[in-house]
């Protein structure tokens, strides 16, 4: 079911529109540049256009993007408007394509994207049915929506959006154009300027620590905080538990995806990438730049250096040297990995080991 006539991104229902702009507003946006022949039909210097859309389904109105020479002959049939790509690609552009050439343009249609579908920006005010503690400062041009609450001398920045039903823990700071999504939580925590707080994230609850007796577990109370620093994004029922007696950090730039979980005392670095139902154990740290795919595990105390990669389902159970790729559980080197596969796969071909059937006869003998 399609709901619409118009299968193209952008359904107005959902998202802010903005435009039409002029093939040159575009390309500065974009930080393209409008290729001499462009438009060749003769409308190319004069054109508007009002959104964007794949090649596939892409009208002369619309603004699309090529990346991958895989689908070059997508660029062939289109019918869009104009197109972001690479010089190289631009000559099986249609006659009729404007094109914005750019050696990033996976970047530059991230850029057009939001030209036309601007971010939604808070509408000052408070609700009526919000609960706002005492003491609270809450910036006058911030949006705190149905049900939220706000506690007891919490600081709300400037452009802060706080999505219904959300709660903001007694003293929490949170800084400038913060968005914190329907049914989140945030405790003991202080927030850096853009953050993004997706839907049902829960920030600042109890690490899991606790001290076994003859008697059972004795809680260890947790004493730490949850310090996130500027553009971070956090995926929905993401899970960061503030620091025992540190305090759990996440640093600048990092991209948190859904369903990820960071135990007590995590320490991760700038621009990180974290992808979903990955779960990083306590005290461990991320330098910069580390990557970790989907369904990761990464035991505690342990340090992953400057640029690490790790793969897929892999499990991390020693330190990672900088810069290096790893694969498979017990995660080690992505070569090696691969080796390994590529041997076992042989052995497979080969019949493996060829076991006789058991024999009463031979072993009686034996």
């Amino acid at each position: 079911m399609s709901g619409g006539r118009d299968s193209r991104p952008g359904d107005a229902r959902f998202f802010t529109r903005s435009g039409p702009f002029s093939l040159a507003e575009i390309a500065t946006a974009a930080g393209a540049t409008v290729a001499a022949e462009s438009g060749a039909d003769g409308r190319g210097a004069g054109r508007r256009l009002s959104g964007v859309a794949p090649l596939q389904s892409a009208g002369p109105e619309n603004v699309s993007f090529l990346d991958n020479r895989k689908y070059l002959r997508l660029l062939a049939e289109t019918r869009a408007g104009a197109v972001i790509l690479r010089a190289e690609m631009a000559q099986a552009a249609p006659a009729t394509v404007a094109c914005l050439i750019t050696p990033t343009p996976y970047e530059a249609w991230a850029r057009t994207c939001a030209l036309f579908h601007p971010a939604p920006v808070a509408v000052p005010g408070i609700h009526p049915s919000a609960v706002i503690g005492a003491g609270a400062e809450i910036d006058q041009a911030a949006e705190i929506g149905p049900f939220a609450v706000i506690g007891a001398g919490a600081r709300i920045g400037a452009a802060c959006r706080i999505g219904p039903h959300a709660v903001i823990g007694p003293g929490c700071v949170l800084g400038e154009g913060v968005s914190v999504g329907a049914g989140a939580s945030v405790s003991h925590a202080l927030i850096g300027d853009r953050v993004m707080i997706h839907p049902g994230v829960r920030i600042g609850q109890d690490g899991f620590g606790f001290a076994t007796t003859k008697d059972g577990f004795l809680s260890v109370p947790q004493l730490g905080r949850v310090i996130i620093e500027h553009d971070v994004d956090i995926g929905a029922n993401t899970t960061i538990d503030r620091g025992s007696a540190q305090d759990t950090v996440i640093g600048a730039g990092t991209r948190i995806d859904n369903l990820v979980q960071i135990a007590h005392n995590v320490r991760i670095g700038r621009c990180c990438v974290i992808v979903a139902q990955v779960g990083i154990s306590g005290s461990t740290t991320l330098e910069d730049f580390v990557v970790l795919a989907g369904q990761a595990g990464v035991a505690g105390h342990l340090t992953l250096g400057r640029g690490a990669r790790i793969g897929p389902q892999a499990g991390v159970m020693s330190d990672v040297k900088p810069g290096i790729d790893l694969l498979g559980s017990p995660a080690r080197p992505a070569k090696e990995f691969m080796r390994e596969v590529a041997t076992l796969r042989r052995f497979a071909r080969r019949g493996g080991l060829r076991h006789s059937p058991p024999s009463p006869e031979r072993d009686a003998k034996s």
